[in-house]
């Protein structure tokens, strides 16, 4: 059986699955909660200087599909609402209970090195294994100059980094927004104030929906609304671009990375870990589907990582990493066809329409014995893969490679680029 234990930054884990610093992490009784159910750690939800924070009501919103399955969540809840000692005295007891899981605890202060290294002071002596630094949170506490308020300024990114870091003996790990033009400007800045390591993203700054009754941004309160976090399933693709980034980026290679954003199947953390992340945290679908939903997540990673041969999770972690490349240097002679299953397809004609509407005109309708068949015009499909998209039916449109005997060529070395650049041997 395949071995699921993680480190990130020294810090241990039974499986690489946290919970992420967010309402299921606000207390001793929902994280004991969670680590019976199986949770390999937790980063405590984010701490600061008494007196504590005033939550209004309501705090979510949500995007559905139209079977009311969650898409995207947004979360105008702020820090802990509860006093710092008895956060403080929770932490250590749990930690003393559960020696074996990790525990991290996110903090966040105003500007100043006394107010930092005053707080990480106090949570080093519960015995966490580590502070997570929340330079992310795009709601409420930025405007009082806290959370992505910090995190969108590289200088003060390094200058927070390193005020914890000179306090405390404890591993540091720096929260990123992603509400900033590149992320890898405070991903540097993490590395140069001696982050051991980032977690990323944070919630995206967003407004969910708008209710046309109340003309007014949801969550509604007392008929008004503000911006908030954005999280779920919908941001995984900007979580792995980000993380995606890092990884290959000559400055921040080898920065450890707890992966955030959208993980809800194995599957997904499993992306997270190919890219080279050391842990994965978890928030929305804890929050929608409670916290045994760890174990689908357990048992689908181990079973994969027992088909593919994976014996730990380092076997797999970062081996997507030498495939993802820039635009430019992609192979322009690669050409792929799309084919229908005519046994699968359902006759609905999504395909078609996709494709005679938006884009290539590259199936066409063949009428049979009372039903219709579409078939693919391989002298027009260009192999964007549209139709296997938008086909309800799994595998009834799939994409087959196109043998065509040419040699790998980037868009520098293309004939038609105008700014063509030959390589060495062609150009002597």
């Amino acid at each position: 059986m395949a071995d699921l234990r993680a480190t990130i930054a020294g810090i241990t884990s039974p499986n690489p699955f946290w919970l992420a610093s967010a309402p299921p992490t606000d207390k001793e009784y929902n994280i004991v909660r969670a680590f019976k159910a199986g949770w390999g750690g937790v980063v405590w939800k984010t701490l600061g200087e008494d007196p504590p924070v005033v939550n209004v009501s309501s705090r979510y919103g949500a995007l559905l599909d139209s079977n009311r399955a969650l898409i995207g969540f947004n979360n105008i809840e702020l820090i802990t609402d509860r006093p710092l000692e008895v956060n403080l005295r929770e932490i250590a007891a749990v930690k003393k209970a559960w020696p074996d899981r990790a525990v991290v605890v996110s903090l966040m202060a105003v500007m100043t090195e006394a107010a930092w290294a005053g707080l990480a002071r106090r949570i080093e002596p519960t015995g966490a294994d580590g502070l997570e630094l929340n330079f992310g949170c795009p709601h409420g506490m930025c405007e009082r100059g806290m959370g992505s308020a910090i995190g969108q300024v590289p200088e003060m990114v390094e200058q927070v980094t390193r005020w914890v870091k000179n306090a405390t003996r404890l591993p540091v790990i720096v929260k990123l927004t992603p509400n900033i033009t590149n992320v890898l400007w405070s991903a540097e800045a993490a590395k140069r104030g001696g982050a051991d390591a980032v977690s990323l993203i944070n919630t995206i700054n967003s407004i969910a929906s708008v209710d046309l009754d109340a003309m007014a941004p949801t969550p509604t309160v007392g008929g008004k609304g503000t911006h908030g976090g954005y999280c779920g399933p919908a941001v995984k693709p900007i979580a792995l671009n980000m993380v995606a980034e890092i990884v290959r980026n000559p400055d921040t290679r080898g920065l450890p990375i707890s992966g955030i954003g959208g993980i809800g199947t194995w599957r997904d953390a499993a992306e997270f870990l190919a890219l080279g992340c050391g842990s994965v945290q978890v928030c929305t679908a804890a929050m929608t589907h409670g916290f045994r939903i760890v174990e689908d997540m357990i048992d689908g990673l181990s079973a994969w990582m027992d088909e593919k041969g994976y014996r730990t999770l380092a076997d797999f972690q970062g081996r997507a990493v030498p495939n993802v490349v820039n635009w430019n240097d992609l192979n322009m002679n690669f050409v792929t066809k799309a084919k229908i299953d005519k046994d699968l397809c359902i006759d609905c004609g999504r395909c078609h329409i996709a494709c005679e509407d938006t884009s290539h005109q590259a199936i066409r309708i063949i009428p049979a014995e009372g039903k219709r068949l579409f078939e693919v015009v391989d002298e027009e499909c260009v192999g964007c893969n549209l139709c296997a998209h938008v086909c309800p039916v799994p595998d009834c449109i799939t994409m087959h490679e196109q043998e065509t005997g040419r040699p790998y060529l980037t868009w520098p070395e293309h004939p038609q680029n105008p700014a063509r650049v030959l390589p060495p041997k062609a150009a002597e």
